[in-house]
């Protein structure tokens, strides 16, 4: 949980950073202020706390082999419709990382190795005879082997907010993800329309009667749209602009990475002004990307939120960031502290007490509605036909129910 919640807000704050500075082909700044929807932030505040505080911090943590090394499944098939074949350009591919490249600590598992209670000679030796006199026999047939994992994968089902890769799966490996990092891949088309029309469409609380802004496999209607929206309680306009928030963060970054023209036959990435302006100036998109860039504040909102909601587990002296690299552990540890020092720092931190009030019952049964749509979008990232755009896809996809989950 706690990588793919690092990740993802590393993504938010870079994208925020980039929005910041980024211009139009004509040379004006995109001019993006004000007050964000359902929240009392605004725009100008987030941007100053994240370029000066959160974001130097953050880019650093990243780097750390505790938050690089990621794993997934990439080859789980499409629940949803007949797999239409992966994505052949050669930049839609995930290079695995080998095993003997992964940390020893990260592979073993996660917990407090370091201290002097697990290491000391005392407690090896109570473990010892403890295992000794409390023996028992522990061999199991088969079918009772089948039946217990079966349970183990019921009870997962009946909690989370997600679908989650089986580490166990021969197909699951590892992903150093600053060597395949989010960018332009050139997947497109048809197929990746699919998949955002089935989030959308199909997902986020809407009737089949109300078409979705630019929405390429439909008709352009845009305002009624808006006031359906805000004709919904707070918890559904909420997931809508989540979901809103993530699609404009990785259109952020196709446009901010973007495959230019390089030299002697090498690839070079970059900007893409061009790119930017298509999916976000007002005039190209007739007003629909401010908005969806203010989902992507309204995004990072959540995030902080939530992260800093459980800053106080991470505070536990027996929570360690294990990797097997002492000096760097901990290191890695007080940084991630110093950030979420700063994060609770934060004066205009969204109100979550505000969601699922009122009726108990009408609540839970809410509640329930956001655990299954958010499940099956995590589903249909399994349906994306490019391995690296299927790979932040899963990853983000995990953060941000799993914030919901935490908010």
């Amino acid at each position: 949980m706690v990588k793919a919640a690092w990740e993802s807000l590393c993504k938010a704050t870079h994208i925020l950073l980039l929005l910041t500075f980024t211009l139009t082909p004509s040379g004006s700044r995109l001019q993006l202020t004000g007050v964000l929807d359902d929240c009392f932030c605004d725009v100008e505040s987030i941007d100053a706390f994240n370029n000066y505080k959160i974001f130097p911090k953050l880019q650093k943590l990243q780097e750390r082999d505790y938050f690089r090394y990621y794993m997934v499944n990439l080859k789980r098939p499409c629940p949803f419709w007949e797999d239409d074949g992966h994505c052949s350009i050669k930049d839609c591919h995930v290079e695995p990382c080998p095993e003997s490249k992964i940390p020893v600590g990260i592979k073993s598992g996660n917990y407090n190795k370091y201290s002097s209670e697990a290491n000391s000679e005392e407690h090896l030796e109570a473990c010892e005879q403890a295992n000794e006199l409390g023996a028992v026999n522990s061999t199991l047939s088969n079918q009772s082997k089948e039946a217990f994992i079966a349970w183990a994968r019921y009870d997962d089902a009946q909690d989370h907010f997600c679908e989650l890769d089986d580490e166990r799966s021969p197909d699951a490996q590892y992903v150093d993800l600053l060597l395949n990092p989010e960018r332009y891949t050139g997947y497109k088309g048809p197929s990746a329309w699919r998949v955002w029309n089935s989030i959308y469409e199909e997902n986020c609380f809407k009737p089949r009667s109300v078409y979705r802004p630019l929405n390429p496999l439909g008709p352009n209607i845009g305002e009624s749209f808006y006031e359906w929206l805000e004709g919904l309680c707070l918890e559904k306009r909420v997931f809508y602009r989540l979901i809103s928030g993530l699609h404009a963060s990785i259109n952020l970054h196709l446009s901010a990475k973007y495959l230019l023209e390089g030299t002697w036959g090498e690839p070079r990435w970059g900007p893409n002004p061009n790119e930017f302006k298509t999916r976000f100036d007002p005039a190209e998109t007739k007003g629909e990307g401010p908005r969806r860039l203010k989902n992507l504040y309204f995004l990072y909102l959540i995030e902080l939120r939530a992260l800093s909601k459980v800053s106080s587990y991470f505070e536990r002296s027996i929570v360690d960031l294990y990797t097997g690299n002492m000096k760097e552990d901990v290191e890695t540890k007080n940084l991630l502290l110093d950030i979420f020092k700063d994060m609770q720092s934060f004066p205009m931190h969204f109100d979550e007490k505000s969601m699922f009030a009122g009726n108990k019952k009408e609540a839970k049964s809410l509640k329930e509605e956001f655990r299954l749509h958010f499940k099956n979008i995590s589903r249909i990232m399994d349906c994306v036909g490019c391995d690296k755009c299927r790979l932040w896809g899963k990853l983000q996809a995990f953060d941000e129910y799993q914030r919901a989950a935490d908010v």
